[in-house]
């Protein structure tokens, strides 16, 4: 069950990174008010995770999950550079967490 929180806050880590763009320095408000609640979501549940769960593959696998789930929503939805190399290094990072997750511990 500690992993599915780190899984769910790691996608709300997603949402809040999308969000902060959107909200151009905070100066749009819906966009803003969406950051804060993605970020006090992933932000509990990963600490709620963390109760159960070494700090260091935990926070791995939060991080790696926000940052392939930004990297691939501003492609497919905000115009980024799609790049061979990019689709590759997020196709790395996800094999990251998933070895982390994998040899994660919990108590």
């Amino acid at each position: 069950m500690a992993w599915l929180l780190v899984v769910v806050a790691g996608l709300l880590e997603t949402g809040f990174a999308v969000c902060l763009k959107l909200s151009h320095g905070f100066t749009r408000l819906w966009p803003t008010i969406a950051f804060c609640i993605f970020a006090l979501g992933s932000f509990g549940l990963l600490t709620l995770a963390l109760k159960k769960l070494d700090v260091g593959p935990a926070y791995a696998v939060w991080t790696g999950i926000g940052a392939a789930g930004t990297a691939i929503y501003g492609m497919i939805f905000l115009g980024d550079l799609v790049s061979t190399l990019k689709i590759v290094s997020i196709t790395l990072v996800i094999v990251g967490v998933i070895g982390l997750q994998l040899s994660g511990s919990a108590h």
